[in-house]
């Protein structure tokens, strides 16, 4: 029996060993992984749920003739390696021909080198789990006693991930990447007499060591209780102001819409929109993994090609799209290192990894008081399901505050916003300069939209 992989095993070494397995008029690629996670859910004091999860896996991918076969395995035993290396060569002779498909090359970004990025804290896999468990328990009784009137917390919790990766292929393309990440996050529930409400607040950092604990719960227990007595108001239009947290979710759609991929299929707002003004002039839109604080950041795509910054909307012009290989071969130009995987289980796609709006001036309490009627949304529901990426139309449920004269008034809920995200981006009047980096592959900060429609009562 071929024992286990050691826990010590380079990935990049067992990558390139499956990629050098390549016969003749074959190309294969090898993404070997190694993720080490933690979460920890409590409730009332107590731990609701504790996982501490180690997965090692590997992605196989074989191309022959223009034809792809996939395969993976979760484990890096060398009896399973050749099994899966196997199964994606037979999986090669049933793919349908594809003119497009292929790796990349190393002459395809000859002269782009990787950012010098330090991402990885080995002190994160050393960090022991009833630490974990006690920051959660922190932020559940922090969140209790940064109110008065947050009756109870509907979720508190600790999360971490480390992952480590390497990809190899037979056409010379080695690549490895790793990367921590870890968080505390809370949901308040705020009540008074038959009025509740929740309010969520979290920290992210590398290591537990840079979470803020106390402003978590802070940040939960007043957007839970600045929303009690909330109302439908009657329905209008106004001018909208979208906290950093909507304007992620928002701003990760048009990254979709963005995509190379997206683009080819037809599938996308901006088909044939390369060139044209598509937002204010004050609109400036990047994907830049080479920011060491974006949680998305990385030295190489999940093709093994370095990244870079790479400017999709420039003064609100919109200047280009995100490609991997496949989709820059089938639209006739070069990769932007835009190749995203999900994890070992599936062949790398495209998508964004630390998309972000060039950040203006202001604070939010500023942009706040220079508003004389506005509506600020707190929060939206239904995003993906109010939003068709194709015409663009947007219309989601929100809640959050008016503005008037330059101060939060009073709080309404069960109202929708509407417009198109085409509109959206022509109508920004202002972004505001408090850029928030969250997990995930977009930032968030304060957005004022110059008008949209209001549906209440």
């Amino acid at each position: 029996m071929v024992p286990p992989v050691p826990e010590d095993a380079d990935l990049a070494a067992l990558a390139r060993g499956v990629a050098g397995s390549a016969l003749a008029g074959e190309q294969i690629e090898a993404y070997a992984l190694r993720a080490r996670e933690t979460d920890v859910a409590v409730f009332d004091g107590e731990v609701e749920s504790l996982a501490v999860s180690e997965v090692d896996g590997i992605g196989v991918r074989v191309i022959v003739n223009g034809r792809t076969g996939y395969a993976w395995a979760g484990s890096l035993r060398a009896d399973v390696v050749a099994d899966t290396l196997a199964e994606a060569r037979d999986n090669a002779g049933f793919g349908a021909p594809d003119e497009f498909a292929g790796l990349v090359a190393p002459d395809d970004f000859a002269g782009v080198e990787p950012p010098d990025l330090d991402l990885w804290r080995e002190e994160l896999l050393r960090v022991p789990v009833a630490d974990k468990v006690a920051l959660a328990l922190d932020v559940e009784r922090a969140t209790r006693a940064a109110d008065p009137r947050v009756r109870g917390v509907e979720s508190a919790e600790y999360a971490d991930t480390a992952i480590q990766a390497a990809v190899a292929s037979s056409l010379g393309v080695e690549a490895s990447t790793r990367r921590c990440v870890a968080s505390v996050s809370t949901s308040a529930l705020a009540g008074d007499r038959d009025d509740t409400q929740t309010g969520y607040g979290f920290s992210v950092g590398r290591v537990p060591g840079d979470l803020d604990v106390g402003s978590a719960a802070t940040d939960a227990a007043t957007r839970a209780t600045r929303l009690l007595g909330a109302t439908q108001p009657e329905s209008c239009r106004l001018p909208v102001i979208l906290d950093p947290l909507v304007s992620r979710a928002i701003l990760g759609l048009v990254g979709s819409a963005l995509s190379g991929e997206a683009i080819a299929k037809g599938r996308s707002m901006f088909v044939g929109r390369d060139g044209e003004v598509v937002a204010a002039s004050s609109v400036t839109l990047v994907d830049d993994p080479t920011v060491p604080d974006a949680f998305g950041a990385a030295t190489h795509d999940a093709e093994g090609v370095p990244v870079r910054r790479n400017e999709l909307v420039v003064d609100g012009t919109l200047r280009g799209f995100l490609h991997n290989t496949h989709s820059a071969r089938r639209s006739g130009v070069a990769t932007t290192a835009a190749a995203v995987r999900a994890g070992y289980k599936s062949p790398p796609g495209v998508g964004a990894r630390a998309l972000h709006l060039a950040p203006g001036a202001r604070r939010q309490d500023e942009i706040i008081a220079g508003a004389s009627d506005a509506l600020y949304v707190q929060s939206v529901s239904g995003l993906h399901s109010g939003t068709n990426p194709v015409s663009g139309d947007f219309s989601v449920g929100a809640e959050g505050l008016r503005v008037r004269g330059g101060a939060f008034a009073e709080p309404v809920r069960e109202v929708t916003i509407a417009s198109t995200l085409p509109r959206i981006l022509l109508d920004l009047v202002e972004i505001g300069g408090d850029l928030c980096w969250l997990p995930g592959s977009a930032a968030g900060l304060t957005l004022v939209i110059g008008e949209m429609q209001m549906s209440g009562a």
